[in-house]
């Protein structure tokens, strides 16, 4: 069993609920989860305006359907993949195995990172839209800014979530360094040399049993008669 890998907790434990909350990447996560409901709620409450020349209702975003489409989706996702993550994150400590570890912590810097991404071209879009909106009469402005608003800080929330996991990778490739180590050479060599195989016979031993000297023959002696 390899315990304490991947900056999670020795497996076994009881969950500490009081260290769980207070930790960083909880925090971080949470204000992620907040900031998300607030992007896709606002705009699914009050993003869509009616036009008393148009029948169907159309995005606050310069009417662009697509910039409002777009931000619900990341919204809605990122909400998900909190809840997600949030099980994972207590759950982790109670794994044994490394591998299963390292599993989760890479799927959350892999997500962390791409949502990084899509919330700054989430930022940049609805961002350019609504200074592109010339027609404001009958926009919540509030509610739209609150939109541009929490996408950019998102941008820095999850980007904490990246480098968190990001430094839990870390820790758990530090950890199995220092269960493996290679036998230190004797110098500095190449090929470098290892200390000699110890010796398990007996003490005193000199020559082997099989090894056998060759008498010399003497001179002819001729039988007697």
């Amino acid at each position: 069993m390899e315990s304490g890998a991947y900056g999670a907790s020795l497996a076994g434990g009881a969950f500490d609920l009081v260290n769980f909350v207070k930790q960083p990447q909880t925090i971080t996560r949470f204000l992620s989860w907040i900031f998300a409901i607030v992007v896709f709620a606002t705009i699914t409450g009050e993003g869509y305006i009616n036009s008393a020349k148009v029948q169907e209702a159309s995005c606050m975003f310069n009417k662009n359907d697509s910039a409002c489409s777009y931000g619900v989706t990341i919204g809605v996702l990122a909400f998900i993949a909190c809840m997600v993550f949030f099980a994972l994150d207590a759950y982790q400590p109670q794994i044994s195995n490394a591998k299963e570890r390292k599993y989760i912590v890479t799927g959350d810097l892999a997500f962390s990172g791409a949502w990084t991404f899509l919330w700054f071209v989430c930022f940049c879009l609805l961002a350019h839209q609504w200074a592109l909106t010339v027609d404001t009469s009958g926009v919540a402005t509030d509610a739209a800014q609150a939109v541009v608003a929490f996408s950019f800080f998102s941008i820095a929330s999850w980007a904490a979530l990246t480098f968190f996991a990001y430094r839990r990778f870390g820790q758990g490739v530090d950890a199995f360094e220092q269960e493996y180590r290679d036998p230190a050479p004797l110098d500095n060599a190449y090929p470098p040399t290892y200390p000699p195989y110890p010796n398990s016979g007996p003490e005193g031993y000199q020559q082997s049993p099989f090894s056998s000297t060759q008498e010399q023959p003497g001179e002819y002696q001729p039988p007697a008669y």
